[in-house]
């Protein structure tokens, strides 16, 4: 996954040409139970001098996830094993299951790998990227003569 800019007022899907029509539908947790990867979902912000990555991922430690970069691709992991308790139990319906999983975030030429910064807290993991000093905006008055 990269870090590229959301645009919200571009929704064409060229695998959903129809958009709504099909929305409630694919929508439906049948599919999203076998559709979707139990994955945290992640938000992705730029500011003036960082790139941001928060990942909802509630009931975890800070311990449980490893963070990784290699050849400026960024990888957040969480390997848990599954408690006793869930094995005793019989779901009727289970929507959140984090224990194990894999994000993958290709950091743009312009992040600095060397400062990045992780926190966990509130159950958001918060992933600071530093821009290089050059690829920062540069701002400034210019004078009217």
């Amino acid at each position: 996954m990269t870090l590229v800019k959301f645009n919200p007022e571009k929704r064409n899907n060229a695998l959903m040409p129809f958009g709504d029509v099909f929305e409630s539908i694919f929508n439906d947790t049948f599919f999203n139970d076998r559709v979707m990867t139990r994955v945290p979902a992640a938000n992705i912000s730029e500011s003036e001098d960082h790139f941001h990555v928060e990942m909802a991922a509630p009931g975890l430690k800070k311990e449980d996830f490893k963070l990784n970069l290699e050849r400026n691709v960024l990888q957040v992991s969480v390997e848990q094993a599954a408690e006793q308790n869930d094995a005793q139990r019989n779901y009727s319906k289970r929507e959140y299951s984090y224990t194990s999983w894999v994000r993958s975030f290709t950091l743009p030429e312009s992040a600095d790998a060397e400062q990045i910064e992780a926190t966990y807290a509130d159950g958001i993991l918060k992933i600071d990227i530093a821009k290089r000093e050059e690829a920062k905006a540069v701002r400034r008055q210019i004078e009217i003569k």
